[in-house]
């Protein structure tokens, strides 16, 4: 009989399957004699038995009593108890963190009679009528799904009645009469009174945190993050402890590392009389966690000795939620927190400095996706500004855009093309969708724990809360801040690291991090403008420089010019594993391949190909020499023949107009219209332009081999790679090797220079992963170009897809990312892996690579890594991105055999 529920004491931070990981942890922090209140887990069983049944399943009624009726011998106050009454919470809890993506309901077991019994339990008929009012509030929106705005109207109406400027400043009379008005919202929006019965209530609440497992917001935060929808969510029913209950009581989050920077130090939000909801919402802007030892020095020092001692015990930086009532502290919830980029750095290696992890952890602690943050322009220190305000960094960055207000202004304006700002007053876990596409986020309430900062910081969004000064008026367009007005639209930039605000437009520079990736650890220092950019840019230059003593792979950079190819050879790219050669020909070169491709005569043909010859040798002389001593692997050329010849419409319109067709015109037209081809991707490219244009591919092979020969004989040590494009066939690795192989040998023997090239080609069709044991037989080398072999296993045009049906494919759960953006790995994955070991069935020793856009993403890399590849290939900008992923992806595996 399947068990669905499980006490605090019989779990631990293991079991996040089961148990989630709010309720993982708080069964850790049980079993470590932390203060927690008593409570028990829902297991993420229930959630998915209710997702597939539609219904709770029975036996978790009999289960919950049970564990309900040990919380209440355990504290001695039962639920919806006259006199004494035990209240308790229910809080979702699934595997993977989702903050603010799912329900809370605080409170539970108050109703009219318990309200006066919990104001003689308290002896505060204030903090009693608070309660009830926000079990109301919070139940309405959450369980009943009543419009959340009407309770916050009608909360503000009261306060400005009586005068008040916060809801502290509310007396009992006051929120007795807020609650009657809340429970009239209720029954006008639903029918129905407001339930008085606690275990109806707590019922009630269970289903309602199980349901909103699967609302649009979860659902839609679940595919960015990419988290299975079929995990469920765990629910955690715990007794409730108050933050409310007067002065001596308040609630906070902390974290035992600064989450923005990773320094050490006290970090954290503090509201004295208040509960937790009101610290993560934003709604009052809260106190830094230094103030505590000032209000309460005996709690304060109880919350470091825990902040250290789970620290110790996670090995890692701990975000940890707590409420003091009366003087006694009770840790709510711990985890693993989240952090920026920065943070992740330094935090990985300082806990190596302390001898809490070893390097190897480290590395799998800092992902090639942080990385990639750090190497974001910053604002240019020196440039004109003008400062709107100043507020609490919460995410860092640089980001400049219009300001708009909501979620349809965010997505009207991005889908135009423009950068935008989303400024609220707080967020909630409704704004996601302007949060997912604004580059940054602005808001005048909160902390460093609000929902903006945490999701904000979760996404690498650049953010900035708490902005006291900012007036924000959606229903006018307007924000105001010190008697000026920017309307929707007007151009902003904020600075996530500093919590500036300018009015305008503010020009970017490359980041400490980015100049030291570019040009080395001491420009980067210099670059750095104080000590934390500086501890930065050393702690990455630290985990690079593990990454790259413990990687396997090697990493190399697509490169079509020298310009290129040095400046990925800075970022530490040990050669080039993709030049494309068509892209030489672009521009005014254009008209050769044009006339090469046009020539009826043998002598046209030789002319074009002579013409050519010269400038491609120097292409490749510039481009051998900036890799210099590095593999350089050369694809000869590869597009589509259309590419080259002239649009099709546009020279019939004009023969068409003409009122004299140019008899040039006219003979060029029959040829276009002799060569158009309906899918031109599936058509004439690749080996089969080289096998039907006699003389292009040895062109391009006497351009190299002429290369090499000039510089070898300059003294330098040029290492190029031929490689073939779009092979299906042995056959046609054949032919272009016999072909490639005489003209080698006749540059060799007319310069006295021995040239050994190796010849290889791509694995990007089908077919050729498939028979690639037979393939391998003419092939030195393969190259996995996985942009292609997406397109044609998925029979997808990635120009036309992604804007075509990609979107409704990600909406429906076809797709969970872009297979154009991290490797299908069951089904592209299956065939590089079938031609990987194909390959090497024939020749053992055969060096395989990876070319395609996935030679960058750090997920695709783990699992080229796990196949066996020698080597990836990426763009420049992301070569230490590779660097780094490459060597996670050797210590993972190495710790996964261990």
């Amino acid at each position: 009989m399947t068990s669905y529920v499980s006490r605090f004491r019989d779990g631990d931070k293991d079991q996040k399957d089961l148990l989630g990981g709010k309720g993982a942890n708080l069964a850790e922090m049980t079993n470590l004699d932390l203060p927690v209140p008593p409570g028990f887990t829902i297991t993420t069983a229930a959630c998915r038995a209710y997702m597939r049944d539609g219904h709770v399943p029975p036996e978790l009624r009999v289960e919950v009593t049970l564990a309900i009726r040990e919380i209440e011998d355990t504290i001695g106050r039962r639920l919806g108890d006259f006199h004494e009454p035990l209240l308790v919470s229910v809080r979702s809890g699934a595997k993977f963190s989702m903050p603010g993506m799912m329900e809370t309901v605080l409170n539970i077991g108050l109703n009219d009679a318990s309200v006066k019994g919990l104001t003689e339990f308290s002896g505060d008929e204030r903090f009693a009528w608070d309660s009830y009012r926000r079990l109301i509030q919070m139940f309405g929106k959450t369980v009943l799904g009543i419009d959340s705005d009407l309770f916050a109207a009608a909360l503000d109406a009261r306060k400005t009645a009586v005068g008040a400027a916060t809801d502290v400043d509310l007396s009992a009379s006051d929120l007795r009469v807020l609650v009657q008005t809340f429970k009239e919202i209720v029954v006008e929006r639903t029918g129905r009174e407001f339930p008085q019965h606690p275990r109806e209530q707590l019922d009630m609440a269970i289903e309602a945190v199980l349901d909103s497992w699967n609302t649009d917001r979860a659902r839609l935060y679940r595919r960015r993050e990419r988290i299975p929808h079929d995990l469920g969510t765990a629910v955690n029913v715990v007794s409730m402890v108050f933050g409310n209950l007067g002065e001596t009581s308040g609630t906070g989050v902390c974290f035992t590392r600064d989450p923005s920077t990773g320094e050490t130090g006290v970090y954290g939000d503090y509201l004295p009389n208040a509960q937790g909801e009101d610290v993560v919402a934003g709604i009052r802007n809260t106190l830094p966690l230094s103030e505590l030892e000032l209000l309460d020095p005996v709690s304060y020092d109880a919350l470091r000795h825990a902040m250290r001692r789970l620290e110790t015990h996670y090995r890692d930086l701990c975000d940890i939620e707590f409420t003091i009532e009366r003087g006694k502290l009770w840790l709510l919830q711990t985890r693993v927190g989240k952090r920026t980029a920065a943070a992740a750095f330094r935090i990985a290696t300082e806990l190596v400095d302390e001898s809490l992890i070893t390097m190897d952890e480290a590395i799998t602690r800092c992902t090639g996706d942080k990385l990639s943050q750090l190497l974001f322009p910053q604002f240019d220190s020196g440039a004109a500004r003008q400062l709107l305000t100043r507020a609490m960094p919460a995410s860092p960055g640089a980001a400049v855009g219009e300001i708009v207000l909501d979620n349809a202004q965010a997505l009207e304006r991005t889908a135009a093309g423009a950068h935008v700002i989303l400024v609220r007053r707080e967020t909630n876990p409704d704004d996601l969708q302007g949060m997912i596409v604004a580059d940054g986020v602005l808001t005048a309430r909160g902390g460093k724990t609000s929902h903006a900062a945490v999701v904000a910081r979760g996404m690498g969004t650049c953010a900035v809360v708490g902005a006291e000064e900012l007036d924000v008026d959606p229903a006018r367009g307007e924000v105001r801040v010190r008697g000026e007005v920017l309307h929707a639209g007007d151009t902003i930039a904020i600075d996530g690291s500093t919590g500036e605000v300018f009015r305008g437009e503010v020009p970017v520079v490359d980041s400490p991090v980015m100049v030291y990736v570019s040009d080395g650890l001491d420009a980067g220092l210099a670059a750095a403008a104080d000590p934390e950019a500086r501890a930065l840019v050393t702690a990455v230059d630290r985990v690079l420089r593990h990454a790259d003593h413990v990687r396997r792979m090697h990493v190399r950079t697509n490169a079509d010019s020298a310009e290129d190819a040095r400046r990925a050879r800075a970022r530490g790219a040990e050669g080039v594993g993709l030049c494309r050669t068509e892209h030489q020909f672009l521009g005014d070169r254009r008209q050769y391949i044009e006339r090469l491709v046009l020539a009826d005569t043998d002598d046209a043909r030789r002319e074009a190909l002579e013409a050519l010859l010269p400038l491609q040798r120097e292409d490749f002389v510039g481009l051998l020499e900036a890799m210099d001593g590095l593999p350089t692997t050369i694809r000869l050329i590869d597009p589509p023949l259309h590419e080259f010849l002239p649009d099709l419409t546009e020279l019939a319109v004009k023969v068409a107009v003409a009122a004299v067709p140019d008899p040039k015109d006219v003979a060029l037209l029959a040829a276009v219209e002799r060569m158009h081809e309906q899918n031109p991707m599936l058509g004439l490219r690749g080996v089969r332009l080289g096998l039907t244009l006699p003389g292009l591919f040895a062109l391009q092979v006497r351009a190299i081999a002429e290369a090499t020969v000039q510089l070898s004989q300059a003294g330098l040590d040029p290492r190029p790679e031929i490689m073939v494009p779009l092979v299906g066939s042995v056959r046609e690795l054949q032919l272009v090797r016999e072909e490639a192989e005489r003209v080698l040998a006749e540059v060799s023997a007319s310069s006295g220079v021995p040239l050994d090239v190796p010849i290889g080609c791509m694995i990007e069709l089908p077919r050729a992963a498939l028979t690639a044991h037979r393939i391998a037989e003419e092939a030195d080398f393969f190259s996995f170009g996985t942009n292609d072999l997406t397109q044609t296993t998925w029979g997808f045009s990635r120009d036309d897809v992604e804007r075509a049906f990609f979107a409704d494919y990600l909406q429906n759960g076809v797709l969970t990312i872009s297979p154009f953006e991290t490797l299908d790995a069951d089904g592209v994955g299956a065939l590089v892996r079938a031609g990987a070991e194909g390959g090497r069935s024939t020749k053992p020793g055969l060096h395989l690579g990876v070319c395609g856009e996935h030679g960058g993403d750090p997920e695709s890399i783990h699992f080229f890594h796990d196949v066996g590849l020698d080597y990836v290939s990426c763009s420049p900008f992301r070569v230490p991105i590779a660097r780094l992923e490459a060597g996670r992806a050797a210590v993972s595996r190495r710790s996964s055999a261990a």
